[in-house]
């Protein structure tokens, strides 16, 4: 696996090792010591969720606070998806900054998302199925979401406004000035 560092510290696009032949292909999508090792950090996962989505659905942007804080590695089993991840972490160089990566069934690319960063992603192709690991446990009381169309962090999601598909919660998230702290 290739652990690519990305602008925003602690977050990494992850490539894995594809091996191809007559039959298919094989590859390791996890591995602990190899993860742990890739992203300097002991991380221990306890939750794994998956979702189905149609074009255009944006979901997010979504984090966990306090104790409840969660990491991600996401992947897409089926399908392409914009992946986002801003950093939340006050105090951070790239406080309010963001760094989106495309994820498909193709690429085979996985995003790693620590802790004091929100996430969401957009389907680009006709459906996704989208795949997470989380290293905590979901607690609705800690739930805290930031508009996905926060102009302070001006995400390019690739896609027209008007065609979003988005949850009512969704559309009424504060922006980041006015998000439920993290911290």
């Amino acid at each position: 696996m290739n652990f690519v560092p990305t602008k925003l510290a602690g977050c990494y696009v992850i490539e894995p090792k594809i091996i191809l032949d007559e039959r298919g292909y094989f590859m390791e999508s996890f591995n602990e010591k190899t993860f742990q090792k890739g992203v300097e950090k002991a991380v221990h996962f306890v939750q794994d969720n998956q979702s189905f989505s149609t074009k255009g659905v944006l979901r997010g942007l979504h984090y966990q606070t306090g104790e409840h804080a969660q990491a991600k590695l996401v992947r897409v089993l089926q399908g392409e998806v914009l992946d986002v991840a801003v950093d939340i972490r006050p105090g951070s160089p790239t406080f309010g900054q963001y760094e989106a990566v495309l994820l498909s069934d193709e690429n085979k690319k996985q995003f790693f998302v620590p802790r004091g960063f929100a996430h969401g992603f957009l389907v680009l192709s006709e459906t996704a199925t989208f795949f997470y690991k989380c290293d905590n446990f979901y607690n609705k009381e800690s739930e805290g979401g930031i508009a996905y169309n926060d102009k302070t962090i001006n995400i390019d999601w690739q896609f027209s406004f008007e065609n979003l598909i988005i949850s009512e919660k969704d559309k009424v998230q504060p922006n980041l000035e006015n998000a439920k702290k993290a911290w």
